[in-house]
């Protein structure tokens, strides 16, 4: 096909944190840069208003609540009355409007869906309604790993040939992660010194409800330093994210389930060991490149962690590891892989 492609995205995640809008930012940042696609976003909130680099942004100043009513409830309206003709819509988590052009969507796990109890019943609903839509009208998901593909066929009726997986990427710029141990020791310092860190510290990572295990880690770490990003420390931007990995002597990653697992990427980026958990997506990011252990047991975590901290080869052999590990991940992929779904949809 050598006329462009005019893709609609929905990007009103970005108006959130977390690892949607992680995705959202950094997908949409390269697929903007791939010749063969013209992007139209999509972007609704009420109280953020857009401001990134982003061309193309059709905004709207609209609680979410109404469009998700909008476009999963009465859907009486095509998002191409506020994008335009379309030759594929790529919807986001929250809503499913109708379209007259190849539909999209990408899953980054079925939280609401298999574990309720860690949702809001209010966000269970709309994600149950939302499923109803997809199951009767998608073309085509993304699911972010083998994991929630599992897990999609396992518990919703889309078919098998109606989902691609696409690996998500790290987040770590790569002028932070290249520089790697040449990082300044007065950088780190003075990092450290600006969020009175300890000198030697263990970093888990926050989230909201219990499935980041988060209490089994301070258990499994009670007597050392214990960093917790969003919980004792503030979200931090990118660069200082990066220079809070470089600080750390071990990413502890011990998540009852992800649907892909992120920091875990991060950590490879920056020469930070990496312990997480067995289950679901963590080995299939992780690989031969950091230590599992079962995150329903503290003494399980607490052996591994203290070998870890301990066992300088074994360190060492797990930084060369993760670098190695983290090259087969990029978001220039992803959105190159994502065009070619794109393609595939209109042949």
């Amino acid at each position: 096909m050598d006329t462009k492609i005019r893709v609609g995205m929905d990007i009103s995640q970005l108006a959130h944190l977390g690892g949607v809008a992680t995705y959202t930012k950094n997908l949409t940042d390269n697929l903007s840069k791939l010749s063969g696609l013209e992007m139209v976003y999509f972007y609704s909130s009420l109280r953020k208003t857009y401001k990134g680099k982003l061309k193309n942004v059709k905004s709207y100043r609209l609680p979410p609540t109404l469009f998700e009513m909008l476009f999963n409830r009465w859907r009486n309206v095509g998002v191409e009355k506020f994008t335009g003709p379309l030759d594929i819509f790529h919807s986001s988590d929250w809503t499913q409007p109708k379209s007259k052009a190849k539909k999209v969507t990408t899953y980054h796990d079925v939280v609401p869906l298999k574990y309720p109890q860690w949702s809001h019943p209010k966000i269970v609903a709309v994600h149950k309604r939302r499923l109803a839509l997809v199951e009767k009208e998608i073309d085509m998901v993304i699911a972010v790993s083998e994991s929630t593909k599992k897990d999609l066929l396992e518990i919703t009726k889309i078919p098998e040939n109606k989902i691609n997986v696409i690996y998500e990427g790290p987040t770590i710029s790569d002028s932070i992660r290249l520089q790697g141990d040449a990082l300044e020791p007065d950088k780190i310092k003075k990092f450290k010194e600006k969020y009175n860190l300890p000198d030697k510290f263990i970093l888990a990572i926050g989230g909201i409800g219990e499935r980041r295990n988060l209490e089994r880690a301070k258990e499994a770490t009670r007597g050392l330093n214990l960093v917790i990003a969003g919980v004792t420390l503030p979200w931090l931007s990118m660069e200082e994210l990066g220079l809070l990995y470089h600080s750390a002597r071990v990413l502890l990653y011990p998540s009852l389930y992800e649907g892909f697992g992120i920091p875990i990427l991060d950590a490879f980026s920056t020469g930070t060991p990496v312990i997480t958990s067995n289950v679901s997506s963590m080995p299939e990011v992780g690989g031969n490149a950091a230590i599992y252990v079962n995150p329903q047991s503290v003494e399980d975590i607490k052996e591994k962690l203290n070998t870890v901290l301990n066992d300088e080869k074994l360190r060492q052999d797990l930084i060369k590891k993760g670098f190695e590990r983290v090259k087969g991940f990029s978001w220039e992929k992803a959105a190159k892989e994502t065009a070619v779904v794109y393609r595939r949809l209109l042949e």
